[in-house]
Order: structure tokens, then C-alpha cells, then sequence
């Protein structure tokens, strides 16, 4: 029987799914393995489900040659190497759709929350410092009618983006190149990142992190939005320089940001989070019961099409290795 190890304890369904097929061996604690423990874990297994945070690169292969697939427990996979991994002849699967309308949501849920200051209020509330209505507490920004900007036009950010159908909200988008089926479905309008952030109220991060995207917002991307606008990141922290974002929360340039990810996690940009203007969640983007199991479902039937049927998953990221 073939052997697959699991780096962290996932939804039962999908452990279910491999034990149907596999010999299967779960690291059972709740943490990371270090580089030096991963490497040594999964050394004479045939496959392997691996989180996003889980370096999978040269060394990886050298140390592992009887792993023919790595399946990633997440739909970015910044963490693995894919070219090099075709050139070792290496199946690498993610897990697409299984988390759309989870992320999208929760981004929606820190972008309401920065606007009308849910965080602040409900400590407030708590301290008991509520001793009833203030006609000046907690004022916030307005959702309904703004305009709305998406960098990213994927499977997460268009779902954002039909969201905001229901907010009467102009659409603006920025991506590698145009989609006209997300305009005729949107009417959201494409345009130059630097033409876009100028105009925008808020802003929502849903590209691929990348070469091409790291740092995509720094201090002079930042400079350019208005002092009203909120910044929401739901998709891999290194989009924003943290350090450009730091100063411009804290000088107010920019008036809020909701953030999921961070550029070093799980370290933070130091005073990041004592700044008022900010709402900050652990990387709970996917966090549903139906996300994650339907995540622990796809990433398990990967590895058993790939490593029992010999079959090409749609999911597949190098499919040429086929």
C-alpha cells in the first residue's frame, strides 16, 4: 500500500478519503514543522498533503525522491517551487474554488469592519464604557453607492465583486490583462493600477502573490489613495511593503486597512497592531466548517487520482509532468 503523510491535522473527511487508499500518517500537533523536521517527515512517502506553509523547493526533492505528489492545502501556492518541481517529474495540486466564497466574505467582513469601527466598538462595549447613544461615537465610512476597487479579477475576486452588486457600488479593477466576461457581469471598469487607487474609496487585494506582485503597494501606491479610502488584504501579505502600510496608517494618510495576511507571518510589523485604524484576523481567510472540508476533500483526491488511478486533476498545477 502506498504511504502519504499529512503535515497538520485537517477536516476528518479528508483523512477518511486517504485511509481509503493509503497507508496515512497525520502529524498530529497543532504547529509547523520546522524546514529541518518536513524534510526528514516525509522521506520515503509516496505522496503528500502539505499546508501554505510548507517550503516545497529543490531541497525538498533531493530529500524526498520517493514523493511524486505534493498536494497543497490552499489555493496560493507561493510556498512551492513548480518549475523546479516539473523538472523532478513532481505532481503539485492546490486547492482552488473549495475557499471562493469563504475568503471572499471574509474580506467583506474586514472591510465592514475597518468602515464602522466593529472592533473598537465592541471593546468599547465590553469595558463597560458604554453609558448609552452618542450622536458623535464611532462614526465611520459609508459602503452603499462608493466606488470600489479589486486588484485581481480570479475566482475570488469576482466573487467580491458580485458582492458588491448589492451595495450599489461603482467597480473598478486592475489585472494582468482584461476579463470582459467579469465586466458584463460586474460593469466593473479595468484600469492602470495608478489610474485606479486615486479614485477609489476602498480597496480589496485578490491577486496571486508572485515576482510580479511582491510589494505591489508600497509607499508610493499608498500616497496616492485618498485619505478616506480602506485597504483590505485577504489574499498573501508581501502584495503590501507592511512597512509602507504602517506609516500610512499611522500618519492617517489612508484611513483604515483590514488585514488577513502579513508579509512575514506569523511575525507582524512591529506596532502594526496597536494602531487604532486597523482590524487584523489570524489568516482565517478559508476558515469555514464547509471551506476547509471541502480544501481536505479536494487536496485528499488529488493524491489518490494522481497515486492510485494515474489520472491528471483538473487542479493540477504542472500537468505537464504527465
Amino acid at each position: 500500500m502506498k504511504k502519504v503523510y499529512v503535515t497538520r491535522p485537517i477536516m476528518e473527511a479528508g483523512i477518511n478519503l486517504l485511509k481509503e487508499h493509503f497507508d496515512v500518517t497525520v502529524q498530529n500537533e497543532e504547529r509547523d514543522l520546522t524546514d529541518e523536521e518536513f524534510l526528514t517527515a516525509i522521506t520515503g512517502y509516496d505522496g503528500v498533503l502539505t499546508m501554505l506553509t510548507n517550503k516545497v523547493n529543490e531541497n525538498t526533492f533531493k530529500a524526498a525522491p520517493s514523493v511524486k505528489v505534493f498536494a497543497n492545502y490552499a489555493v496560493g501556492f507561493n510556498n512551492i517551487d513548480v518549475d523546479m518541481a516539473s523538472e523532478y517529474g513532481v505532481a503539485i495540486t492546490n486547492t482552488p474554488n473549495a475557499l471562493t466564497m469563504a475568503t471572499a466574505e471574509l474580506a467583506w467582513a474586514l472591510l465592514f469592519a475597518t468602515s464602522r469601527h466593529i472592533v473598537a466598538s465592541d471593546k468599547f462595549t465590553r469595558e463597560g464604557q458604554f453609558d448609552g447613544w452618542d450622536p458623535m461615537g464611532f462614526l465611520g465610512q459609508p459602503i452603499s453607492g462608493k466606488k470600489l476597487g479589486i486588484i485581481g479579477a480570479g475566482r475570488i475576486g469576482s466573487a467580491f465583486a458580485r458582492m458588491a452588486k448589492g451595495f450599489n457600488m461603482e467597480i473598478h479593477y486592475n489585472s494582468p490583462s482584461r476579463k470582459r466576461d467579469f465586466e458584463k457581469e460586474t460593469g466593473a471598469i479595468y484600469e492602470d493600477l495608478y489610474e485606479m487607487l486615486p479614485k477609489v474609496d476602498f480597496l480589496a487585494i485578490h491577486c496571486p502573490y508572485n515576482l510580479s506582485t511582491h510589494h505591489l503597494l508600497g509607499e508610493r501606491e499608498l500616497s496616492l489613495m485618498k485619505p478616506n479610502a480602506i485597504l483590505v488584504n485577504t489574499a498573501r501579505g508581501a502584495i503590501i511593503d507592511e512597512a509602507a502600510l504602517y506609516n500610512a496608517l499611522k500618519q492617517n494618510l489612508i484611513y483604515g486597512a483590514g488585514l488577513d495576511v502579513y508579509e512575514n507571518e506569523p511575525l507582524i510589523y512591529p506596532g502594526l497592531t496597536e494602531l487604532n485604524n486597523v482590524v487584523t484576523c489570524s489568516h482565517i481567510g478559508s476558515g469555514t466548517y464547509t471551506s476547509r472540508e471541502d480544501m481536505a476533500i479536494l487536496a485528499a483526491q488529488s493524491l489518490v487520482d494522481i497515486l492510485i488511478y494515474n489520472k491528471i486533476p483538473e487542479n493540477c498545477l504542472n500537468k505537464e509532468v504527465f
